[in-house]
């Protein structure tokens, strides 16, 4: 993975569009995991190569905070249980909440538009929405200074 000479664990780390690469990787596997009824630990340790480190950082998130990320999203999610939502609509969500409660550095908008871009390649136009709608709810509550302004901007995707 590309890195800037920023010291390791800062924001700045981690190039431009890297992040965005990592969040993509991490959606295959948290999909992949689900699939094949794996928890997401197992099907990183059975990788032959690991993918990256942020990727890694996301996927373990998912799962070390699953219960707490679920209620999260259920109380968010109107008219759906987490359990009956589209795979990769419920993949997406699981990682863009646990990115807004475990990943601080990373701003609020950042986190809401790289979840809708994700939903919207995967899965349908109208799932974007739909994760737009459920995060920004989630946002106001785990991150209520940061959410009042975090309108999803038009494709701005520095991180």
């Amino acid at each position: 993975m590309s890195t800037s000479p920023g010291p390791k664990g800062s924001p700045r780390h981690i190039l431009p569009g890297a992040r965005r690469r990592a969040r993509e990787r991490a959606l295959e596997l948290l999909y992949e995991a689900e699939t094949k009824d794996l928890r997401p630990a197992q099907l990183l340790a059975e990788l032959p190569v690991a993918p990256e480190e942020y990727a890694s950082q996301l996927i373990l998130g998912v799962e070390g905070r699953a219960e707490e990320v679920d209620r999260l999203l259920g109380r968010h999610a109107t008219g759906w249980a987490v359990d009956r939502m589209p795979m990769v609509d419920r993949c997406v969500l699981r990682m863009a909440a646990y990115e807004l409660l475990g990943e601080l550095d990373v701003p609020v908008a950042v986190v809401l538009d790289e979840a809708v871009e994700l939903a919207k390649t995967y899965s349908t136009e109208d799932s974007g929405r739909y994760v737009n709608g459920v995060l920004s709810a989630v946002a106001t509550e785990v991150r209520p200074n940061e959410a009042d302004s975090a309108d999803v901007p038009a494709q701005s995707s520095l991180d």
